[in-house]
């Protein structure tokens, strides 16, 4: 960086903040100096593999009551508004980034990250955090795409700033706050401020939520959440879509194939790319058995967050939750063998996996899905929960989100279902939904959840074509159409109506129930859905 360039930068910001001449400005500081200043933070150390663990507070997880969009004239038309984007006047905008203002001035030292959003440079967008910790730094450094040492020194205004003030309390008494956290984005003043939590995946989630505007937008490029692969053989492109617990991270980790990203992605014209620099994973009863990759992965460079460890040896116990079951991991996505660097390929999406973990039993372990269901089931983005174990709950409980990732978008999700559907017709990639769940009967009823391998199995028949050119039949009431043979897989687990336990008449019975929710859920999205996707839900 050089010294010109960077007076430039240093100096822009302190006049937006009107910082004392004598605050240091750290600008994309090297990874060791972060960890130097981050271990002067309360319960910050450096565990035995070398990851720097930090606490995020009170707040381990995301506030997504909390997360407010500016109502302002450039984008209020757009945004579908609603408990997903809360509406927030600029008079409350003005008050909650003064207040961010006023306490990142108080510091003598503030980081400063500039970096991409997004790998490939026809689209990215340049981001700017100003943040008052050094783990918020590390994190950031890794999330985001980094510049190389020339684009650094030629980066100039960013395009969306977040100004994250997250150990300073939001005034709960101004207008339209309900708690002292507010996470605040105005697409107009192209910035984003954080108050009340320390959580750093609203850093990462709030960007996520700025692509879902503004590559559709600015671009007509589909955001999308999901993880995305590639074949080492064929350079075959496969997308998958799936809530916590589906199998998304797990399925897109294949030996045969190249991990494009594991979250976040865009749909241009040219292809796919990885909006992220790196991963953020859940790292609950992790293991090097389990899932090595992201075990290894979390060495020096990487932030463990709200992990328990020993004292004396540093050693993390991953089982231990007594913090959070949020712990998290954060780091860059090189450091998985397996990454196709840089995280793009010009080569459009074959398959679409949609993931659903049914622990109704309900749904076939896989289905080849029309365009018209791929809108209808991404809109509805279904999985279920397994039973609580409270007195009174009895049966699995389905969830519904929008596009499988209903908190972070922006416009009506009939959009983004839109744009998938046009680029799946125009570029012929094969749709399907597979159930990672349970099959036989119900988790409540005893059913057994479906094996990896074989849901492993019916992901190598996608992607070998076996399964484009299978023979189907057709599942009553939702019309999917379930291949009657799958190689390495039991027929017999391939329909479920043939496989019930309890015989048909009473799977029926329950595919009418799942049904009816499915029809319910659905209600909330007619007013913007067309009649083909009206018309591609379940019939009863």
């Amino acid at each position: 960086m050089t010294p010109n360039n960077n007076h430039k930068v240093e100096q822009h910001i302190r006049e937006q903040l009107e910082l004392f001449q004598d605050t240091i400005l750290r600008r994309n500081a090297p990874v060791a100096v972060l960890y130097e200043d981050a271990l002067k933070e309360k319960g910050s150390a450096i565990t035995s593999s070398g990851a720097l663990v930090a606490l995020s507070g009170d707040k381990t997880g995301r506030s997504p009551r909390d997360k407010r969009v500016i109502k302002e004239d450039v984008s209020k038309d757009n945004i579908w508004w609603g408990p997903v984007n809360i509406p927030c006047s600029e008079k409350t905008w003005n008050i909650t980034k003064e207040r961010a203002a006023d306490y990142l001035r108080t510091k003598e030292l503030l980081y400063v990250v500039d970096a991409y959003a997004g790998w490939d440079p026809r689209y990215r967008i340049k981001v700017r955090v100003v943040c008052a910790r050094a783990y918020h730094a590390l994190f950031m450094t890794n999330m985001l795409v980094k510049p190389t040492k020339e684009e650094l020194e030629n980066f100039g205004d960013p395009d969306f700033t977040i100004w994250n003030a997250g150990q300073f309390p939001a005034n709960k008494n101004t207008e339209g706050m309900t708690s002292k956290t507010t996470v605040e984005i105005n697409f107009k003043a192209k910035e984003m401020v954080i108050c009340g939590t320390e959580y750093a995946g609203e850093m990462k989630k709030g960007i996520f939520s700025v692509m879902f505007y503004m590559m559709p937008i600015n671009y007509d490029v589909l955001t999308l959440h999901s993880s995305c692969n590639v074949g080492v053989k064929n350079n075959d492109v496969t997308l998958f879509f799936g809530l916590s617990g589906t199998g998304k991270t797990t399925l897109s980790a294949d030996p045969h194939r190249l991990l494009i990203g594991d979250d976040e992605h865009c749909w241009s014209d040219h292809g796919v790319f990885c909006i992220e620099g790196g991963c953020y994973a859940k790292v609950v009863a992790l293991s090097a058995e389990k899932e090595p990759e992201i075990f290894d992965a979390l060495k020096y460079g990487s932030v463990l967050e709200n992990v328990v460890y020993d004292k004396e040896t540093r050693v993390v116990d991953y089982n231990d939750t007594s913090i959070t079951e949020n712990t998290r991991g954060c780091y860059p996505i090189d450091y998985i063998p397996r990454a196709h660097i840089p995280c793009m390929i010009d080569t459009h999406p074959s398959n679409i996996i949609l993931l659903t973990c049914d622990a109704f039993g309900i749904l076939p372990p896989v289905s080849k899905l029309t365009p018209e269901q791929v809108m209808y089931n991404f809109i509805t983005g279904f999985t279920s929960i397994q039973p609580s174990t409270e007195v009174g709950v009895s049966e699995p409980i389905p969830t519904f989100s929008a596009c499988y990732g209903q908190p972070f978008l922006t416009l009506h999700p009939t959009k983004y279902a839109s744009m998938l559907a046009e680029k799946i017709s125009h570029h012929k990639a094969n749709a399907w939904l597979i159930n990672t769940g349970w099959t036989g009967a119900s988790y409540a009823d005893g059913g057994k959840r479906c094996p990896l391998k074989y849901t492993r199995a019916i992901l190598d028949a996608i992607h070998d074509g076996s399964l484009a050119n299978a023979e189907y039949e057709t599942l009553p009431i939702f019309n999917f159409n379930i291949p009657k043979e799958v190689k390495n897989v039991p027929s017999s687990l391939l329909n479920p109506l043939k496989s019930w336990g309890k015989g048909e008449a009473d799977y029926m019975n329950e595919l009418k129930k799942l049904a009816n929710k499915f029809t319910e859920n659905f209600k909330k999205y007619e007013d913007a859905a067309t009649p083909e996707i009206l018309a591609a839900g379940p019939k009863i």
